[in-house]
């Protein structure tokens, strides 16, 4: 019996123990009205917290950006006094800076031991809690934007920054900022005009940034009052951040999807669930109060679209962020499909021509045929080459996305001939090229087609007749292959080709020219012996009579050795790259063909600019031949033209300098010039306006010089003659040598 008595008893106790357990209560003093978009988010982040907790939350709405006078203040207390009567809280939450001071001005007549925590404000004073003996009761979160950081940063992203607009209202918030952003202008660049904007209005702002303005941005704080004490609604503020006409930079998130490129920004959502968690810590008594932290918790967000708008370029600032308003990627729209295609890329070639022949004969169908054909036509968007077919009457009946990109128009030309087309065409090289390939079948062919530009591209354009016999329609399809790439390869390997036949021509003919060499030292050998032998007479002494004759002949002995031992050296190909001086080149070249000139009364002169980096990599002796054929040409033409005037002197200068880091030489005579018609032909092979010329010569030269040493060569005409320039680049100490 006592037992059961324990028992019941024990029920009862705990029975009653959870029946009075109320639930925690939180007062939260907001300093807004409802629909103040910050402080909503921040108590729709709280909230977020909150959610399955049995917390309750009374909300009060101070109003003050409508209505601030002490007079207002001193009823609301009276107002607060009547509604928190017959209340007890176990926390009050004051959001921003006029709830915070009215709830320390007026504590000790609207509470009595709430513990109280802020949330919002950017300034903290213990002083001030302690004039009103609060020391012990006030906990919070400091909102602490990113303003200085966020100065250096628009520097980075803007590197040619002239003038920067910062835009701070005179509110009590914005003179919380007011010091960091001081700070702030002080350690900007010196070279950066700043305008610090407090008192303005809306009308004002969006005049004053209607127009563009290089090198400049804005940096927006805040601009909820205007200097007539005029409160702006968020929609107002953000059409005025959207029309303007410079980029404008902010420190939340509040605009960066209403017209801000963005920033290191406060998540506003993120600062009321940092201040729910701590709120549910202070009533579960894991936080010990009183304390105060800050909201350390950035998001670098920008806008694609504003970003590419004004040129700015976030990746500058090394940090991890991130773009809204970014287009999709090709792979992100068409994932599925692309996945597909790698799956059946081996018959892609195959059920491109089963698609086209298909596509006609499933359009009168029902509508899983027509999801058939929807089908074809991604799988023909996807191919990368231009494809469109006609009908047997030469109109046009589709197209693919790349066909559409490759011509530039096309949107009135469905159901019409491409004739007809083409009028609203703009291209006429390309349209006088395609034309006849769409009103006649033609079969296979190649086209290469020039724009406005002067770039040309090949393709092959491949052209098939279809027939079907269901529906009875017939028609041409049309496919065009880029091979420019292919064309170009096989050019290049042509090129390289004819360099290497060339330096194993020049190899044999050196070889031959050693063999002759060689066939020529020991006659001329045998000369020097004979001639030193006639140097004495019988009895063994000088012969001064001879002496004289033996001397020139020992000097014609030993130039015709010194000249056979350059040439050789000269006509012997390089195989690999060196490091050489220019300038010693051409006086190389030009020793070979000295009395060449001399004879044909050329004065050839060579002038090297002081401080010239004459040194360059390269291969030596096809530069000395380069420049021997170009030399040779101008002699060719300074004697054609002294022909017919005989009283011309020829002249031949060489000047050597350097220009943009280059090593120029350039090569005028006065034999004429070049005939204007003739002068963009001079490098193509086999062209020629001599009567025995072959064309190789200039040809080999450009090969050499552009393709194999990466400089450039060009012709122009001066005055009286014609100038050959070759740029090459010069060697340092920080070149990479490769051989």
């Amino acid at each position: 019996m006592k037992k059961k008595f324990f028992l019941l008893f024990t029920f009862l106790l705990l029975t009653n123990i959870s029946l009075f357990a109320k639930n925690p209560n939180i007062l939260i003093i907001n300093s807004y009205h409802r629909g103040f978009e910050w402080s909503d988010k921040i108590i729709n982040g709280m909230e977020k917290v909150f959610y399955g907790t049995k917390i309750n939350a009374n909300v009060l709405y101070m109003d003050s950006k409508r209505i601030a006078s002490p007079k207002y203040y001193k009823e609301l207390k009276e107002l607060y006094l009547v509604q928190l009567e017959k209340s007890k809280y176990d926390l009050v939450v004051a959001i921003d800076k006029f709830a915070y001071e009215f709830v320390l001005q007026n504590y000790k007549e609207l509470f009595t031991t709430e513990p109280v925590y802020f949330i919002g404000i950017e300034q903290y004073s213990k002083q001030e809690v302690q004039k009103y003996n609060l020391e012990d009761k006030v906990s919070g979160l400091l909102e602490r934007r990113a303003i200085e950081e966020m100065t250096t940063y628009i520097y980075k992203m803007i590197p040619k920054l002239e003038k920067l607009y910062i835009i701070n209202d005179a509110s009590k918030n914005g003179d919380d900022s007011d010091p960091f952003i001081t700070n702030a202008i002080k350690n900007l660049n010196k070279n950066i005009e700043v305008e610090y904007i407090r008192e303005s209005t809306i009308d004002d702002l969006t005049k004053k940034f209607s127009v563009y303005k290089k090198n400049e941005a804005i940096f927006f704080i805040r601009f909820y009052n205007d200097k007539y004490g005029e409160l702006y609604k968020n929609s107002e503020i953000a059409t005025m951040i959207d029309n303007c006409k410079i980029p404008v930079f902010s420190t939340d998130t509040l605009f960066i999807n209403k017209g801000s490129v963005g920033g290191k920004l406060v998540d506003i959502n993120s600062l009321g669930k940092s201040a729910g968690k701590d709120i549910l810590d202070i009533l579960n008594k894991k936080l010990k109060t009183p304390f105060t932290r800050i909201h350390e918790d950035y998001d670098f967000i920008f806008d694609y679209q504003k970003c590419k708008e004004f040129g700015i370029k976030p990746e500058l600032l090394k940090e991890k962020f991130i773009y809204i308003n970014a287009p999709k990627s090709f792979f992100e729209k068409y994932r599925k499909f692309i996945d597909t295609v790698f799956v059946v890329s081996p018959f892609l070639v195959l059920l491109i021509l089963g698609l086209i022949h298909n596509l006609f004969l499933r359009i009168q169908k029902s509508k899983i045929s027509q999801q058939r054909i929807q089908l074809d036509k991604i799988l023909l968007n996807a191919i990368d080459s231009p494809i469109v077919w006609q009908d047997n009457y030469g109109n046009i009946v589709e197209y693919n996305t790349k066909f559409k990109e490759f011509m530039g128009f096309l949107s009135k030309c469905k159901k019409t001939t491409f004739s007809e087309c083409m009028q609203y065409y703009k291209n006429i090289p390309i349209k006088q090229t395609l034309e006849p390939f769409f009103d006649e079948s033609l079969g296979e062919n190649q086209l290469v087609i020039k724009d406005n530009r002067g770039k040309e591209r090949s393709y092959l354009i491949n052209q098939e007749n279809y027939v079907e016999d269901i529906y009875k329609t017939r028609g041409t399809v049309t496919v065009l292959t880029d091979i420019t790439k292919e064309k170009q390869a096989i050019k290049e390997r042509a090129k390289n080709q004819e360099f290497i036949i060339q330096q194993s021509k020049l190899a044999e003919i050196g070889e031959i020219f050693s063999s002759i060499a060689h066939q020529w030292k020991s006659p001329l050998v045998e000369i020097a012996t004979i001639a030193q032998e006639q140097l004495y007479n019988k009895e063994g002494e000088i012969d001064e009579v001879n002496s004289k004759y033996v001397n020139d002949i020992m000097f014609q002995v030993k130039y015709m050795t010194e000249t056979i031992n350059s040439f050789q050296k000269f006509i012997m190909p390089s195989t690999k790259k060196s490091i050489f001086d220019i300038s010693e080149s051409v006086h190389e070249m030009l020793e070979i063909i000295r009395h060449n000139m001399k004879y044909n009364y050329i004065t050839v002169k060579v002038e090297v600019k002081p401080n010239t980096n004459l040194m360059i990599l390269g291969y030596k002796n096809e530069l000395m031949q380069t420049l021997l054929n170009i030399v040779n040409n101008a002699k060719d033409a300074i004697i054609k033209l002294k022909s017919k005037e005989d009283s011309r002197k020829g002249i031949i200068n060489i000047n050597i300098e350097n220009v943009d880091n280059l090593v120029q030489i350039e090569i005028q005579d006065n034999g004429g010039g070049i005939p204007q018609k003739h002068i963009n032909k001079v490098f193509n092979p086999y062209f020629t306006t001599k009567k025995n010329g072959h064309g190789i010569g200039l040809y080999m030269a450009k090969v050499i010089i552009e393709d194999k040493m990466g400089g450039k060569i060009k012709a122009s005409n001066a005055n009286d003659g014609a100038i050959l320039t070759i740029q090459l680049e010069t060697y340092n100490e920080n070149t990479s040598f490769r051989r």
